[in-house]
């Protein structure tokens, strides 16, 4: 991986952007795209929009979600401790003892997620989960009025952001769900060999994935593409307790997922296998037979239709603060997707025939 892309993975993985207030992360996104798409926009519901050879008749869209799982402040009471409402899916044992940062007006303020310790809790608590309802933020506030000075109702919570180096060319963090996903869109469209370059492609930084998709559908209505590819992570079962019977043998490091089922056209996703293979890139499958949890759920019924791809990056321990990602599932993904584009242009039909 060059320098300055891992440099972009890095800051992207280390700026918060909980699901609706992206703004922060989208900064990022657009000062890297600047460097090499002929344009970057930014829409009403905050996707961010790179683009190249925008005149071509054929369009691509590719489609990463920038959004991460947080946490909102709901209610404050008279000590000072915030209470919660979740942004996206958690399991509340992993935020447990989390660092956190609330994002006010103001800046971030810090704070730590507190529940009651176990030497005081009722024997049968002890092996119950945790709702949202046990836990609360501590800033240290001594009580409502101090706190309310700091923090106002909606602020938006992420937990602290790192970048753990781990063995084998792994890395840890926060919110690789999905921001792999908007580093190999953003890397596939800055790789696409200009002269080869036949499509009008549009990259998109998509927002607010984890509360239904709702930055990809609007954006896909405004590009209008024949082409769409949603870049989500996927559950790696090369770890403890996963079972690969139930999620598919999706190792990491094993190269990206290209997924298969009604949500993909399979024309598409022949041409992905086959870019894949005539380029040594190597790859993946995985089968679902319903729509998975990505913007591909709306890429494919946009307006008419689009002919609708999914690749995935294995990840362990999704939705908790120490998601685990290949470096080289993602370098390998974002040169499958230009070698990809590359190959196409307006005379492809992905109408499905015998």
């Amino acid at each position: 991986m060059e320098e300055k892309s891992r440099e972009f993975l890095n800051q992207l993985l280390l700026t918060p952007g909980a699901t609706g207030r992206e703004e922060a992360v989208q900064e990022v996104v657009r000062a890297y795209a600047g460097g090499f798409a002929d344009s970057v926009t930014t829409d009403v519901l905050g996707n961010v929009i790179a683009v190249r050879n925008a005149d071509a008749p054929c369009r691509i869209m590719l489609a990463g979600h920038c959004d991460q799982i947080g946490l909102g402040v709901r209610s404050i009471d008279a000590d000072g401790f915030i209470y919660v409402h979740s942004l996206g899916g958690w399991d509340v044992q992993n935020l447990i003892g989390q660092h956190v940062n609330i994002w006010t007006k103001n800046g971030p303020v810090a704070g730590v997620i507190g529940r009651k310790p176990i030497h005081l809790q009722e024997p049968d608590d002890r092996t119950k989960a945790a709702k949202l309802s046990d836990i609360w933020v501590d800033i240290g506030a001594q009580d409502r009025e101090e706190a309310e000075a700091k923090v106002a109702l909606g602020d938006p919570i992420t937990v602290r952001s790192f970048v753990t180096e781990l063995e084998n060319s792994l890395i840890a963090a926060p919110a690789t769900d999905d921001r792999t996903g908007v580093w190999i869109v953003m890397e596939a469209l800055r790789r696409i060999d200009a002269e080869k370059l036949k499509c009008a492609v549009y990259a998109v930084s998509t927002t607010q994935e984890e509360e239904g998709y709702r930055g990809a559908k609007p954006a896909a209505f405004g590009i209008h593409p024949h082409v769409a590819i949603a870049v989500d992570v996927t559950f790696a079962s090369d770890c403890p307790t996963i079972e690969a019977k139930r999620s598919g043998e999706i190792k990491m490091g094993g190269g990206p997922v290209i997924e298969r089922g009604p949500n993909f056209s399979p024309i598409l996703v022949e041409r992905l296998c086959d870019a894949a293979e005539k380029n040594g890139i190597g790859y993946q499958l995985c089968a679902n037979g319903r729509p998975g949890g990505t913007d591909a759920c709306v890429l494919q019924m946009t307006r008419e239709g689009a002919a609708t791809g999914g690749i995935s990056i294995p990840n362990r321990y999704m939705h908790s603060p120490v998601e685990v990602v290949s470096l080289k599932d993602l370098d390998a993904c974002a040169d499958l997707l230009a070698r990809l584009i590359e190959e196409l242009d307006e005379n492809v039909s992905f109408i499905p025939h015998v």
